[in-house]
């Protein structure tokens, strides 16, 4: 079974255990050594996986870590484990800070069974970094991510190909959190830099206000721009028109000439309307520009899916993109209900575009409603 199928089980499994497991030994037994039997360890075999892994460490004696996996009889990554609502601070990693320092190890793992923190040594060498390199969710996870962890396995484990990827996943996390930052609020330095670009004159705090403005501005309509091109080259490969009704506008917010950015309410915080989701927007709009004027198909991002509404109401859902896992999947909807339909590409979306017309044809004839899920 490939890993991606065996982690998505282990979640399922996980999601309907976790409201029983209490205690640190039950994580370890429910989730912990199922992760590490998914990576191709025999959680059972000490010459492959120890557990309570005993390394004297200066006066210190008989201190022990949860797991030390094993080749050639030396440890070459450490597992320090938490109970599944364990706080995973860099304040609850001493052990593995001390296990690092003395044993050839260069991967460390910490967990509380569903968050996996990855830690190496890329800032000083034999010392292990304070930020990991990488995060892996068993709950929400990607693609990509099942790769980056794959590297972990028994079959893949290369140091040095585990030290590159480490080095690679640590910075495009910054740059990407850094690329975020910026395209929600552009900062003025970044602000001045770019208008350094494309302006030789002097920068007064009048161009600083205009440009803050014009800049944001660019940044979303450059990424709208780039969707919009993806999807073309989509819908011509189907032959399909592409009409510019049928695409949504990216929403601008003026940004504000202050020290701070505006308040966010805090549940809207963790929501992020990705690529994919916008793509699969448009294809919907796209599918229905037919059926009904585009501009009464509306997407509603929640946490745990991106609802596509008519006349944004809940109670006249079009479909729900389940784009967030590592198994993607749509929810269409019939005068019974809701039924999951999984794909394997947006390409797919356009297999039910009958069904997608047919459920807002129902609407608009008033011989039912969906009810809200």
């Amino acid at each position: 079974m490939e890993l991606i199928d065996q982690l998505t089980n282990l979640a399922a499994r996980a999601q309907k255990q976790i409201g029983h497991i209490q205690t640190e030994e039950a994580t370890k037994n429910a989730l912990v050594m199922p992760f590490i039997n998914a990576l191709g360890y025999n959680v059972f075999d000490p010459t492959e996986v120890v557990p309570e892994f005993v390394c004297d460490i200066g006066t210190k004696k008989g201190e022990k870590i949860d797991y030390a996996i094993m080749r050639d009889g030396k440890p070459i990554i450490l597992v320090e484990c938490k109970p599944v609502s364990g706080d995973l601070s860099i304040n609850h990693a001493s052990q593995l800070f001390r296990y690092f320092h003395v044993t050839e190890a260069r991967i460390a793992v910490l967990t509380n069974g569903t968050t996996y923190k990855l830690f190496t040594d890329l800032e000083q060498p034999n010392k292990m970094d304070e930020r990991p390199f990488m995060e892996f969710d068993l709950f929400n996870f990607q693609e990509n991510d099942v790769a980056e962890i794959k590297k972990l396995s028994k079959a893949s484990f290369s140091i040095e190909d585990m030290l590159f990827a480490a080095y690679n996943l640590k910075y495009m996390r910054a740059f990407k959190k850094y690329f975020d930052e910026q395209f929600t609020q552009p900062s003025p330095d970044f602000i001045n830099f770019v208008s350094k670009q494309v302006y030789d004159g002097v920068l007064t705090p009048k161009l600083k206000e205009q440009f803050a403005i014009l800049v944001h501005r660019s940044f979303h309509q450059f990424l709208n721009d780039k969707i919009t091109s993806r999807l073309r080259s989509a819908m011509l490969d189907t032959g399909q028109p592409l009409l510019t009704t049928d695409l949504p506008a990216i929403a601008i917010v003026e940004p504000k000439v202050a020290e701070t950015a505006p308040e966010v309410e805090t549940k809207d915080r963790d929501i992020v309307t990705t690529v994919e989701e916008t793509e699969g927007f448009m294809i919907v709009r796209a599918i229905l520009r037919k059926t009904v004027p585009v501009n009464r198909v509306v997407m509603r991002d929640v946490q745990s899916y991106c609802g596509i509404l008519l006349d944004d109401n809940n109670r006249k859902p079009i479909c729900r993109l389940h784009f967030n896992s590592s198994k993607k999947f749509v929810t269409v909807f019939d005068v019974e209900g809701g039924e999951r339909v999984d794909i394997s590409s947006l390409d797919d979306l356009y297999g039910l575009a009958s069904r997608i017309r047919a459920t807002v044809q129902r609407y608009e004839s008033k011989l039912t409603e969906v009810p809200a899920g």
